[in-house]
């Protein structure tokens, strides 16, 4: 019998099946066998409803923006991170995490209060005739404060270990700073540019507490998925809860999964 190279393999596999079986697959089972309870009919009844189906565009429409906008912005706030030194660099590196800490519903309170129509930025984007509070808009607010950590802390080591001889090469041999961008560059972070989107998709579609304050909440307009699957429970509508809850998961593992196929394909590509 051959012996494993990494001793306590069989002991730290079994370990790791049982936490993630306890913690994940367990209860994810549970979900969808609650859910196929209901019969594809059921499925569909509980799903087609006008205001599930808002609810899950909202959600999901909302959190592919906000993690679009923290691609972008993710990108050139760790650049100047990495690349430049500044007054106030550490303050700002450390504001970076304050979604991390900041309880949800704080955040959200922080948001609305200043996103308001009276708040310090809602009242001069009012008179322009822009609402952000109690609106979509102010929902893709809350999911970008949330969501910008993972995408600048994805980029950040990778841009540490980036050759910047590359880059000084390039120069001399006439490249342009788009061409270096586009050529040596994006090419270099794009796995981990792909991995900070997908975390900030994932934190931001799942989010409830910073968004509930700003959305308002208004049937049809600004309610999220997550909170509609609180009211079903509410409610005790138990049946539209798990239809909702296996539907956000089937969608969000798709997203994910295609997320995945991409930045597989640009490791192959890079």
């Amino acid at each position: 019998m051959r012996r494993s190279v990494l001793p306590g393999f069989g002991l730290s596999l079994g370990f790791t099946l049982s936490y993630l079986s306890l913690l994940v697959l367990i209860p994810l089972a549970a979900l969808f066998l609650h859910a196929a309870g209901l019969g594809v009919s059921g499925l569909i009844r509980e799903l087609s409803q006008p205001r599930v189906v808002h609810a899950l565009t909202l959600s999901f429409g909302g959190a592919l923006a906000a993690a679009a906008i923290n691609t972008v912005v993710g990108s050139l706030v760790a650049w100047t991170f990495v690349r430049y030194d500044f007054a106030g660099k550490r303050l700002l590196h450390a504001l970076i995490d304050l979604p991390f800490a900041l309880p949800t519903a704080v955040a959200g309170i922080a948001l609305t209060a200043l996103y308001s129509d009276q708040g310090w930025l809602g009242a001069p984007l009012a008179e322009l005739g822009i609402k952000v509070a109690y609106t979509p808009l102010g929902i893709i607010v809350a999911m970008v404060f949330i969501g910008l950590p993972f995408v600048v802390r994805t980029l950040e080591p990778v841009l540490e270990d980036a050759e910047k001889q590359l880059e000084e090469v390039a120069a001399t041999l006439g490249a342009s700073r788009l061409q270096t961008v586009t050529r040596i560059i994006l090419p270099t972070v794009l796995p981990a540019l792909l991995t900070g989107g997908a975390l900030a998709f994932a934190r931001a579609v799942g989010e409830y507490g910073s968004v509930i304050f700003i959305a308002g909440n208004l049937q049809n307009v600004s309610e999220i998925a997550p909170l509609l699957i609180m009211i079903r429970l509410d409610e005790f509508n138990y049946a539209g809860a798990t239809a909702l809850a296996a539907a956000m998961l089937v969608i969000s593992f798709a997203v994910l999964f295609a997320i995945n196929l991409v930045q597989a394909w640009s490791r192959r590509h890079g």
